[in-house]
């Protein structure tokens, strides 16, 4: 596969102190390690520290995370609070991203064999859209979806309703651009719709059990391996 290595891919992870359903998630500790801290280990595992991007808000209520950022030198950038789809591209133009992949700040279990594949197909040049939530193949808490930067600033300017500016791509699952590619599992049976994002305490403490019977680094476990242990869990 082609690679045009001029072209600068990153990651964005959007993320919020203030959840309604479980406050200050992100920061919220697993064996001493917050949630955000895993996704990025995840992360790292695909892309250096330069091309990470940490966007939440310019709300009061987000200092926690930046201080967060401060403390770990990782990029960072506060922008609108509602209107997200602005706010994951302006991060991405900070850091002059060509590419942009949208990670959300629940998803401690990124899966990183899929973040790396979306990748690959993002370097061809080929494709304004990539993703792997389409027909939901994967759990919810393993979403990556990438865009053509310029692309999706243009098609902002028709994000005309709240809920597209709120939920970053679903006007694009709405009307895809022709060169989109959607990534699906194949592998793997049985985890469609399984709740591994972390929304509420009981996703914390569900989270919380995978990661402690992992008996390696938890980002040498991949989407089969975690499942392993979520279907052990629920025995």
């Amino acid at each position: 596969m082609e690679k045009d290595n001029s072209m600068k891919i990153g990651v964005v992870i959007l993320c919020r102190y203030n959840s309604k359903r479980l406050p200050g998630k992100i920061l919220k500790k697993i064996n001493d390690k917050p949630i955000l801290e895993y996704i990025i280990e995840r992360v790292k595992e695909v892309f250096d520290n330069d091309s990470i991007i940490i966007a939440t808000s310019k709300e009061k209520s987000d200092e926690p995370i930046v201080r967060y950022c401060l403390n770990k030198q990782i990029n960072f950038y506060r922008g609108s609070l509602n209107n997200v789809a602005k706010r994951f591209i302006d991060a991405s133009k900070s850091l002059s991203l060509d590419y942009a992949i949208r990670i959300n700040g629940d998803n401690l279990f990124v899966d990183i064999p899929t973040l790396k594949s979306i990748s690959d197909k993002l370097a061809t040049g080929k494709y304004q859209f990539v993703s792997n939530v389409h027909k939901r193949t994967y759990p919810k808490g393993m979403s990556i979806e990438g865009v053509d930067s310029n692309y999706y600033e243009k098609k902002l300017r028709h994000f005309t309703e709240k809920e597209d500016r709120e939920h970053v791509t679903l006007k694009l699952y709405k009307s895809p651009p022709s060169n989109t590619f959607f990534i699906y599992n194949k592998e793997v049976k049985g985890v469609e719709g399984l709740q591994l994002a972390v929304d509420t305490e009981k996703d914390l403490n569900i989270s919380s059990e995978i990661i402690y019977r992992m008996t390696k680094h938890h980002t040498q476990y991949n989407l089969k391996e975690i499942f392993e242990i979520y279907k052990k869990l629920m025995i």
